[in-house]
């Protein structure tokens, strides 16, 4: 559809579709009421042909050459009117032998003798129309990586602090894209206890050009807490002075959740294996010397004549098989704590447990004129399994009352506290206390005693932390020689 160069009319319109012809461009004509169709020579050319080698119909361009689906496009370029007088369409040509192509084709409407024809041009804009399209479509993909990926891109303009923020940055923030967010609102997003550390590490990369890359909680627009990663980069001028900080802020709370859970199961059986470990040597340990003792004492009894002898080593047996009982019945205790773990946690009332062990100690507690004070009001109920709250109250109680200072009047007292999602509680007594610089790191062990004490079996504190620790809780202990003891127990 353009014209052949010997077609047009005087030697400046020759002269000028010859320089068309060589610089990869063609010209067209179109008779709207004859469709006569003339093309330049540079029209075939651009499509790989020679002059005369297909045929020039308007039909043979829109069916032959035409990619179909931009029929619609070219002929929308010829027949809309619009305020322009020429019409710009992108197309797809078929080539001699480069296949399709793209073009651009400009198209002008005008009246020869009333006369209506259409005029045209085709330019091949094929490697300029594919880098555009690689363009977009690698835009697409890093947009959509972004996406789902969860990673947006920000800039910090250093001399006036301003703040940019891209659209996959609003999505975490939860807000709509058109705001402008300045650097200490963005900042008051993150969790209070982190906006300090982010400050820092944003004064940081301004001030020493230093790279910061940290995991931060974070509270959407929303309310939703989140983990997310912020990763800076300081951009310098040639004088080595910051003048942007680039960089990248990514939600990574599924991953980070999980790593924390995945820790957090770790260390549970960490914890789990060296206590398992510390049980095994327990067990080893004892029952050696146990079955030491009565394999000494059954030959000893073996090589005694006499009845009396006889006598004397059978009571020793018997003695040391009480022994062995008494240990094994611990043994089995412990066992039963590791086994009773998934048993069935109530809502259980502080107050309530407590004044039941108090009443099953009372006896004792008169006996040492002791005084018992009490306050569960900050926390009045924890969700635990009974026998366990009870076994623990009815150890530290008995511990307190028999490691009772001789020289005061015995004051035991127990209270609850919550801290965010922990429930606490402190047991504290004025006994003879223990040296922590000396057994600090024996008190919970089993069969360990650090007093003179005839009644200390050194199972007590051994079983509460087990019983604890069984159910995700920790203890801890302060304690003062002649001052007192302190137990802080973190229940749930």
């Amino acid at each position: 559809m353009s014209l052949e160069g010997n077609n047009f009319h005087g030697d400046d319109a020759s002269h000028l579709a010859q320089i068309i012809d060589h610089i990869n461009a063609g010209i067209w004509e179109f008779n709207i009421n004859t469709k006569e169709v003339k093309w330049s020579a540079g029209f075939y050319f651009v499509l790989g042909y020679q002059p005369g080698e297909i045929e020039s119909s308007y039909n043979f361009f829109l069916e032959q050459l035409l990619y179909h689906h931009d029929k619609p496009a070219f002929l929308k370029a010829i027949y809309t009117r619009t305020a322009d007088p020429v019409n710009i369409a992108h197309i797809r040509l078929l080539t001699k032998s480069s296949g399709y192509q793209w073009f651009e084709s400009a198209t002008k409407k005008w009246d020869d003798n009333n006369s209506p024809k259409f005029t045209g041009s085709l330019i091949n804009i094929h490697q300029a129309k594919l880098l555009g399209l690689r363009s977009a479509q690698n835009d697409f993909f890093f947009n959509e990586t972004g996406s789902i990926a969860k990673v947006s891109g920000f800039e910090i303009n250093v001399p006036g602090m301003i703040l940019s923020l891209s659209k996959e940055a609003f999505d975490i923030y939860e807000l709509n894209d058109q705001l402008n967010l300045t650097l200490d609102e963005a900042i008051s997003f993150f969790e209070p206890q982190y906006r300090p550390l982010l400050t820092e590490a944003i004064d940081n990369a301004i001030k020493f050009c230093k790279p910061y890359d940290m995991e931060l909680l974070f509270r959407s627009a929303k309310n939703n807490v989140i983990w997310v990663r912020a990763k800076g980069l300081p951009i310098i001028d040639d004088f080595g002075k910051c003048i942007k900080i680039r960089g990248i802020f990514q939600d990574i709370d599924i991953i980070k959740r999980k790593g924390l859970t995945l820790q957090s199961s770790i260390n549970l059986l960490n914890d789990q294996n060296k206590r398992l470990q510390n049980f095994a040597h327990i067990v080893a340990h004892n029952l050696r010397s146990h079955t030491g003792n009565l394999q000494f004492m059954v030959n000893l009894f073996e090589e005694s004549e006499s009845p009396d002898d006889r006598a004397e080593v059978f009571s020793h047996i018997k003695s040391i098989s009480n022994s062995l009982k008494t240990t094994i019945d611990h043994l089995n205790e412990i066992v039963k704590i590791h086994t009773e773990v998934e048993g069935e946690r109530k809502l259980l009332d502080f107050e309530e447990v407590f004044k039941n062990v108090v009443s099953a100690l009372q006896s004792n507690i008169d006996n040492v004129d002791a005084k018992i004070e009490y306050d569960f009001t900050k926390c009045p109920v924890v969700n635990y399994i009974h026998a366990y709250l009870e076994s623990i109250l009815q150890n530290l109680l008995t511990n307190s009352l028999k490691y009772r200072h001789p020289d005061r009047q015995t004051i035991i007292s127990c209270r609850t506290v919550r801290d965010h999602n922990h429930i606490y509680m402190i047991f504290e007594d004025n006994g003879i206390g223990i040296d922590m610089a000396r057994y600090g790191d024996k008190v919970f062990g089993m069969y360990k005693t650090f007093h003179q004490n005839s009644d200390a079996k050194g199972i007590g504190l051994f079983i509460t932390r087990n019983q604890i620790e069984s159910l995700g809780g920790t203890i801890k202990i302060d304690s003062t020689v002649n001052v007192g003891t302190k137990f802080t127990i973190r229940l749930v």
